[in-house]
């Protein structure tokens, strides 16, 4: 079973050379600290930072330098920095290559919802909706089950939806799963984790084919 480090070290695969890459808030934000060294990859906060580094060591923080979560970062040479106008114009200009997201719950057609629980406070759905309205490669990071052990990987969402019909793919801490017109494929299966275990932990509708295969870090 994978932690959150460990899944957002398997997203990092999913990263190619010369992608512009928006990383959303929780675990997305680990992506950045375990991409290869040989590729160039230019990560997107829609605060309004291009060219984010990895998170800085203890004692070399600069509380100037902040992601859309409020956590302090690093910068890349180069990087840049601009108003949420030309953040959002990247965003809803479809030049970012890769959305990697949190969620509450995805759904076996691809609909995600990831920014309100009803009855909670929250200040607001932030950058999702845009996000997931104009990204064409979303992946989603999030644990499998919530803490209750309830499947977070459903026939349909019961929360307030942020987008539909629009996740490409899945890592979480038991599985990396591929929406499809039928529904989730399981593609790989965390260290010492179960094909049987991970049907039990998913409410939406399985594709199994063949042996899957136990992912790599």
């Amino acid at each position: 079973m994978l932690d959150k480090t460990g899944i957002a070290k398997r997203i990092a695969k999913e990263v190619k050379d010369g992608y512009y890459v928006n990383l959303g808030i929780g675990i997305p934000t680990l992506v950045a600290n375990y991409v290869r060294d040989d590729i160039e990859v230019e990560f997107q906060s829609e605060n309004g930072v291009l060219g984010m580094g990895p998170f800085p060591f203890e004692g070399e923080e600069d509380a100037d330098l902040i992601n859309a979560g409020k956590q302090t970062i690093t910068t890349l040479p180069g990087a840049s920095f601009f108003d949420s106008s030309m953040s959002f114009a990247m965003i809803r200009g479809k030049h970012v290559d890769l959305t990697i997201l949190g969620a509450m719950e995805v759904s076996e057609e691809g609909d995600i919802a990831n920014w309100k629980i009803p009855g909670k406070m929250v200040k607001g759905m932030g950058g999702a909706m845009d996000l997931v309205a104009s990204a064409e490669n979303i992946i989603v990071a999030m644990m499998h089950t919530n803490k209750a052990g309830e499947s977070k990987l459903l026939k349909k969402c019961s929360l307030p939806l942020t987008g539909v019909g629009c996740v490409k793919k899945i890592v979480t801490n038991l599985a990396v799963l591929e929406i499809t017109k039928d529904g989730f494929k399981l593609l790989e299966r965390a260290p010492g984790i179960s094909v049987e275990e991970i049907i039990k932990a998913t409410e939406g509708k399985l594709i199994v084919e063949g042996d899957i295969p136990e992912m790599t870090l």
